[in-house]
């Protein structure tokens, strides 16, 4: 009986350690074989989740741009950041296209990514869907991201955006340099 206990206190207590939210919750390096024939290295946050079967930035487009506000798709994508959060990594933007993007949160703000992430490949598994995004909100991920006074103050509209609620990201290792 009592091996059973500490055997049950050992699992509670790595499972717990596991869920810590902060930006060096990275876990086990994952590696793929790109079309190039060239190994990537990938760091896992939040979930974990595996390289394989995701779809490219141009398709998640594609089932973007098919969806109204209010529908969800549960999907994995690979793309590359754009941007980041400059605070504390609590969210991104990836490109799917040259000029359009996703903007990608954390479940339950469980995890953030690093905040020199842009120009990384990205694989992120989660729920996609469409909202309508407020001027305030908008304005507030604006001085987020560092912008000047003059932009933050342009916008003035509220933005349809594509969005995405990652329980899982595998990110691109930082180049030494």
């Amino acid at each position: 009986m009592k091996k059973i206990i500490f055997l049950g206190s050992l699992l509670l207590f790595f499972a717990c350690k596991e869920n810590k939210s902060s930006t060096s919750q990275e876990k086990e390096v994952v590696n793929e074989e790109t079309e190039t024939s060239q190994e990537t290295n990938f760091v896992g946050l939040g979930e974990e989740i595996e390289a394989s079967n995701a779809i490219s930035a141009s398709a998640m487009k594609e089932k973007f741009q098919q969806m109204q506000v209010g529908d969800t798709l549960q999907v994995k994508f690979k793309a590359e950041v754009d941007k980041v959060c400059k605070k504390k990594g609590c969210w991104m933007t990836l490109k799917l296209d040259d000029s359009l993007r996703s903007f990608v949160r954390f479940k339950d703000y469980g995890f953030f990514v690093p905040l020199n992430s842009e120009n990384r490949e990205t694989i992120v598994e989660g729920k996609a869907f469409v909202t309508e995004t407020s001027v305030e909100e908008l304005r507030h991920y604006a001085q987020d991201a560092g912008k000047s006074e003059e932009e933050i103050a342009a916008i003035t509209e509220p933005e349809k955006e594509y969005a995405f609620m990652a329980t899982g990201v595998l990110m691109e290792e930082a180049k030494a340099k």
